[in-house]
């Protein structure tokens, strides 16, 4: 199982997008803990960045939200970045 760590940074950015989009909390939420489970698993659809954010990597909430993460598998640590739009986090 990975470890979640959220900064003071994300959660701010997190609670605009939320406030912005209650929607999409129930799917957020689920995201959020198959990436504890599973970071690999198929639907989350997670890809390494390239460029500027080649370190990051991306999962997919929906067709049009993406969850910027910082993924460290050797110390199964999962450190959440950016959470928006495709055209906000790239």
């Amino acid at each position: 199982m990975y470890s979640l760590i959220f900064t003071e940074s994300y959660v701010k950015r997190e609670i605009r997008f939320l406030k912005k989009h209650p929607d999409i909390i129930e799917r957020y939420k689920k995201v959020l803990s198959l990436l504890e489970l599973n970071p690999l698993h198929p639907s989350l659809r997670l890809h390494k960045l390239k460029g500027k954010q080649k370190e990051l990597y991306s999962v997919s909430l929906s067709i049009q939200y993406r969850l910027v993460i910082i993924l460290l598998i050797n110390k199964k640590r999962i450190i959440p970045v950016d959470v928006g739009t495709h055209k906000e986090v790239y």
